[in-house]
Order: C-alpha cells, then structure tokens, then sequence
C-alpha cells in the first residue's frame, strides 16, 4: 500500500438535540493508505455513516482532525464522492444524463461531457441503456448508474454507506464483483460502510470494527486473502467467524489489531 491518503486524528463527534450533548463518536483514530480498501463494520448506531461523512466533509469533527492526502478536511470536496444505497438517479432524465450532469461543474465541453460519461457507462455494463430513464430500469442496473456517475468524477475516493443493502442476495453478489474490477482498472479508493460480515471480508483489505455508546474502533481486521476471493473457502469462513465470534463474545482490549 501507498502512503496514507487519510488520516483521522484523536476525532470526536458530538450532536446537539434537544438541549442534550450526544456522544456518537469516541477518540477515533485511523489511517487509509492509498490504494486500500477499507468496511466499516458494525451494529446500528455505532457511528459508521457518520465517520463516513466526516471522512467526505460532510460533517466536522467536534475535536480531532480529518486529513486527506496531509490537508485538513473542512468540508465536501469533489476529491472524495458519496455513494448512497438510494440511487438519487433524477427520474426526468436519462441513464445517460444522470452521469453527465455530475460533470457539469468541471466546465468541459458537451462532447466531453458525454465522451466521459459513456466511458464509465460502459465500464459498469450499460453501454446499451443509455437512453432509457431510471423507472426503466432493475435497482441493481440504477445502482450502476449511480457507481458510473460517481466514477465518472474520477475522485480520488469512493465512500459508500450500504450500497447494496436494498438489493436481492445475486444481484449484490454481481455488483460486488463488478466493484472489485471497476477499482482494479480505476485505482478508486474505497471506504465502505456496511452490517453485513460476509461483504466486509468479500471486499476489503482491512475491516474496523466498532462499538456503539459512543461509537468507537473496537478491532482492526486485515484480511490477507486474494482478491476476487472465494466465499465457501475455508479461509474466508476463519475471517467470518473471526469477526462473528468479535461480535458475540468478545468484549475486552478496544484498539487491537490482527493481522493474520
């Protein structure tokens, strides 16, 4: 791995409601290398969309600071993209206007425009959709929309808050694997919030594990398996049941990391 394309230092994130201090994230620290692939794993209301946002500049931390690529992050920027599991596709306009209206702030040309929005089209599999409009389409097929629309950016990262969690087990099984090639042609970064353990250990290269109440890391999990990598392995199973196991009976040292 490259050298450390974020770094997030002694981060905590308070939210004020109702005339009460909420403590969502507790002294997170974390480095992504540059080409790493990184799942954010844990239970509901640990903190895992919210570090993604804070990571995207969408939210500040309360105390610590966000750096990416050695600069502090003090809002979004076009650098690292947001991909949500609700497509945000715009219904009026076709799968090929969806992705070209991302590219509208870089002030290029029409035909580049469209030249760059075919590209990433074609790369996720849609090179024969590109007029037809979101209501047309599978939710896997506009979740691709969405994965071309962000690459076509061409950001430096992806971050993506259950991206697949709405989507039937095969068509998240395809769209996994169509994500791993994408980020070995792309060189994409990505940081992956997800609940689901089976994904986490398919996709990343290191998993944090967080805890809830306030939301902080728990493990740090490498996973030196690789990629694309098979599910019904007996290696993959050991990670599984490493992380399974982390969640049902394991409750003592925070901040440990393994490496196996």
């Amino acid at each position: 791995m490259g050298e450390p394309l974020v770094q997030i230092e002694h981060v905590h994130k308070t939210f004020h409601k109702n005339n009460e201090n909420i403590n969502v994230l507790k002294d997170i620290n974390l480095s992504i290398a540059d080409g790493e692939t990184i799942a954010i794993l844990g239970k509901s209301g640990c903190g895992k969309s919210t570090l993604l946002n804070l990571i995207g500049g969408f939210h500040l931390p309360s105390d610590g600071q966000v750096l990416f690529d050695g600069e502090k992050v003090t809002g979004p920027s076009r650098r690292a993209i947001m991909l949500f599991q609700h497509y945000a596709l715009l219904p009026w306009k076709t799968v090929l206007a969806n992705v070209e209206l991302a590219l509208e702030p870089e002030q290029i040309s029409a035909e580049k425009r469209r030249e760059r929005a075919e590209r990433y089209l074609h790369l996720v599999g849609l090179s024969n959709n590109l007029q037809q409009f979101p209501s047309e389409l599978s939710g896997g097929m506009q979740q691709r929309v969405a994965i071309a629309r962000a690459l076509a950016t061409r950001p430096e990262m992806v971050l993506m808050d259950e991206p697949f969690a709405a989507l039937d087990t095969f068509t998240r099984y395809y769209l996994q694997d169509e994500l791993l090639k994408i980020q070995a042609q792309e060189s994409t970064n990505i940081v992956l919030v997800t609940h689901d353990i089976d994904e986490a250990v398919y996709l990343a290269d290191r998993i944090i594990v967080m805890d809830a109440n306030p939301g902080r890391i728990r493990r740090t999990v490498t996973i030196n398996l690789p990629k694309p990598r098979d599910r019904s392995h007996s290696n993959f199973q050991h990670y599984r049941k490493l992380i399974l196991d982390e969640f049902n009976f394991s409750r003592q040292n925070d901040d440990i990391e393994y490496n196996i």
